[in-house]
């Protein structure tokens, strides 16, 4: 994990994916939302002033010097609804949608994230990228396994040549979960894989884990983790869990580089 700043921004990248790719995972520092939300929230709908939502944007797209018109957000829902994305959606949001998907140089995917799992995908062979939104309903539900299977199906990416980044979501030392959720997240995993320890009288989750374990399972060898919790780290991340559910959402950013020819 390498950190950035810029602009009064900061921002990590993972390593591996090469210089095909640009990905900013961000945090909530350099925006001017104010608390609870302070400062750099990317989410509407939450109660944050919009006005300040837009200058985070605003802030963001020019600290990572792209325009509006080249980003394309999903509603996120907490499903495995996967959309394929060219220059067409660009400046617009997709409904109901978990993962993003892309072959277009130039066309950048960004989520937002506040505990649930980002996972950054990267085709070096087919240039093709993918950017996906994984709680605990969507690791349950296979986005992360749906979003390999839709860029096979879509750019003829094989899972043994792509990368995949795990960034910055809960850890199994915060996450407690009821008893269904174990056993829906269970049967998402090959059988025996073990994701959650019972302390206390109480389950603890390890979502990152589950969907390293689904992506290996799935046939990708380079996974790369943050191994940065949300919940543990409010200071830099937005937590839903760690701050009572009145919080703000911090972005992840995919983008293909014009490839070298």
């Amino acid at each position: 994990m390498q950190r950035i700043q810029k602009n009064g921004l900061a921002w990590y990248e993972l390593t591996g994916p090469g210089l095909a790719l640009q990905h900013a995972i961000l945090t909530r520092l350099g925006g001017v939302s104010a608390p609870p939300f302070d400062s750099l929230n990317l989410g509407g709908g939450l109660g944050d002033d919009p006005a300040a939502v837009r200058e985070n944007h605003r802030r963001v797209f020019a600290a990572l010097d792209i325009a509006r018109e080249q980003v394309v957000s999903p509603h996120q829902v907490h499903g495995k609804h996967v959309v394929r994305v060219t220059a067409a959606e660009g400046g617009s949001l997709i409904p109901e949608t978990d993962a993003l998907i892309t072959d277009t140089p130039g066309l950048a995917l960004m989520l937002r994230f506040a505990d649930c799992t980002p996972v950054l995908f990267y085709d070096p062979v087919q240039h093709a990228a993918g950017l996906a939104h994984a709680g605990w309903r969507g690791t349950a539900a296979g986005v992360a396994p749906a979003t390999v299977q839709r860029m096979a199906a879509e750019f003829g990416s094989r899972p043994a040549d792509l990368w995949a980044g795990i960034g910055p979501a809960i850890g199994p030392a915060h996450y407690a979960v009821g008893s269904e959720v174990v056993t829906a997240i269970a049967q998402s995993l090959p059988t025996g894989a073990q994701v959650a320890e019972r302390r206390d009288g109480q389950w603890y989750l390890d979502l990152p884990g589950a969907v390293a374990l689904q992506l290996r399972s799935n046939g990708i060898e380079r996974v790369a983790r943050s191994g940065l919790c949300t919940f543990g780290h409010t200071e830099e991340w937005y937590s839903h869990r760690g701050e009572d559910g009145r919080t703000g959402r911090f972005g992840v950013v995919v983008m293909l580089r014009e490839r070298a020819r």
